[in-house]
């Protein structure tokens, strides 16, 4: 994506005149914390109010938290030697923090922040705006046919199948699609298949495009029928004479005279469609909104004993906190009021000792919101001294719980992710299966974060990736599920940093696709983004 940067009333360092900003990008490595230059924008001359044209193109993850940082500098030398450190030569205005995330999650992916550094100073403010970078989102649909296609097979007609290839830049093909093979003919009619144009030309409308024919044999041993070349720009003409390809078999035409060709291949059918991405839903103000269910089941051992799962360790977090906040500290740049539900399960409350499966762990039934993540952290930690720790695990309540709310807002304004963490064996997964069947209807999401040493097979089947999760017969419409064991994530050398932002990584990787999955199945369009910001004061400067 690339990002622009506009500043204003910065401070003025010049005696006779104003500065000459220029904006300097750093990025944060995850495994050194080490703030490396990312790139400069221009010098702008004599101004406090810069909009800087040169844009610096990031690459963005969802499931990463990429720390960046904005400093400003007046520009004194006429020529800024690039390899020594900006500070060096030129006056310091202020710097900014942030994420890529608050970027993109903010309203319009425009983020409006004080800069800071001078200590007792205002030092003005800067904004920022994030945009996709737009190499072709679109997918084209086809359909194949042929006629009289050269006869392979000794004792019937050939079973044909066609292979696509995109060309590269030095003169190589790169398989990009095989259609089906369809049995026993001479005149066989593919079924339509859908592919994105980046894939099938990288963008590039007069690339060419080789289609391969074959007749399939069982021994893999495919026989060459003859072959063709088109581009993306001939097929998107659709169903005409120009889309009527012979099929050429080149051995065959050097050693026969009279050879035409090895049948036709025509275009029946071509449509395109332009993809969204989950930035365009971002951006038109879908919310996600994050709920988080912590298990105070028994097996977690005595909080009070250093062997539990659930001890407060001073000096250390334990692994429920550190999965909490590995995955809520990405999750919460997209959520603009920073209010989050915690709710636990598994626990006998007090005064009366009833055992619960969705109790909030603030204590209030009416608002079960926590305020950001050290909210959710300081109200788990209220919890362990109130709450006794009893079982079973039953999960299907909390997913019940997000489930009424997501089932209350289907019309993609919002999304919500459930973000379960425990210690392990399930005691109701039939219910848990039919809530998730029935949840993969709706706007949500579930991780569930396995820690402990406990055997993990029934959130492995929860998951779905290999054999998609069914209930009472019904299959469930999406994979809504990511499981991890945070055994898996424990760094032997003690970064927990590192380990953290594997974990993060690891269980959000999904939560775009099940997003643009659901928000596909409706047929939900995102919401135009907001104009671009022309901010006030907006005239344009001389660069050098």
């Amino acid at each position: 994506m690339f990002m622009s940067a506009v500043v204003r009333n910065l401070l003025d360092k010049d005696t006779f005149s104003k500065s000459d900003p220029m904006c300097v990008l750093y990025t944060q490595g995850i495994e050194t914390k080490q703030w490396r230059e990312f790139g400069r924008t221009e010098v702008i001359d004599n101004t406090l109010n810069p909009d800087f044209v040169r844009k610096f193109i990031l690459d963005y993850f969802f499931e990463e938290k990429q720390n960046l940082r904005f400093d400003l500098y007046d520009v004194d030398s006429k020529s800024p030697d690039l390899s020594k450190h900006p500070s060096e030569c030129n006056d310091f205005l202020g710097q900014m923090f942030c994420t890529l995330g608050e970027i993109v999650g903010s309203p319009a992916s425009r983020l409006e922040k004080p800069l800071g550094g001078i200590p007792g100073k205002k030092c003005g403010t800067i904004i920022l705006s994030a945009e996709e970078l737009g190499n072709c989102r679109d997918s084209a649909t086809m359909q194949f046919c042929a006629n009289k296609l050269d006869k392979k097979d000794f004792f019937g007609k050939s079973d044909p199948f066609m292979v696509f290839y995109r060309s590269n830049e030095d003169g190589t093909f790169t398989i990009c699609h095989k259609t089906e093979v369809v049995k026993n003919t001479l005149n066989p009619v593919w079924q339509s298949f859908t592919i994105p144009v980046r894939a099938l030309c990288n963008g590039d409308y007069d690339r060419t495009i080789k289609v391969e024919v074959y007749d399939w044999d069982r021994d893999g041993s495919h026989d060459f029928i003859g072959e063709f070349t088109t581009s993306y720009r001939e097929l998107a003409r659709g169903q005409s004479q120009f889309n009527v390809y012979e099929v050429v078999n080149p051995k065959k035409k050097m050693k026969k005279k009279k050879y035409v060709n090895s049948g036709t291949v025509t275009l029946l059918s071509f449509s395109v469609e332009s993809e969204f991405t989950f930035l365009d839903y971002i951006k038109g103000g879908t919310q996600i909104n994050f709920t988080v269910a912590i298990d105070f089941t028994a097996s977690n051992g005595n909080p009070s004993q250093s062997t539990s799962l659930h001890y407060m360790n001073p000096y250390q977090m334990n692994a429920y906190a550190m999965a909490l906040k590995a995955v809520g500290e990405i999750i919460q740049d997209y959520d603009s009021d920073k209010m989050f539900p915690a709710l636990g399960f598994g626990a006998k409350l007090p005064p009366d000792g009833r055992v619960s499966h969705e109790f909030p762990l603030n204590g209030n039934i009416e608002n079960p919101y926590c305020n950001g993540i050290e909210g959710i952290l300081e109200a788990y930690h209220q919890s362990l001294k109130t709450v006794q720790l009893y079982g079973p695990t039953n999960f299907a309540p909390v997913v019940n719980h997000v489930a009424r709310y997501a089932a209350a807002v289907q019309d993609g304004s919002q999304y919500f992710v459930l973000l379960i963490i425990t210690d392990g064996v399930i005691s109701d997964m039939s219910q848990t299966k039919e809530a998730i069947v029935n949840g993969a209807k709706l706007p949500m999401s579930i991780i569930i974060v396995g820690v402990g040493q406990a055997e993990f097979d029934a959130m492995v089947e929860l998951d779905g990736d290999d054999i998609r999760i069914s209930s009472r017969g019904k299959l469930a419409e999406r994979d809504i599920v990511q499981f991890v064991p945070f055994r898996d994530y424990m760094d032997r050398t003690g970064n927990h940093v590192l380990s953290m932002a594997r974990l993060a990584k690891d269980v959000l990787a999904e939560i775009p696709d099940q997003f643009i999955s659901y928000m596909k199945s409706r047929g939900i369009k995102p919401n135009p983004a907001p104009p671009p910001y022309t901010p006030p004061g907006h005239t344009h400067h001389t660069q050098i």
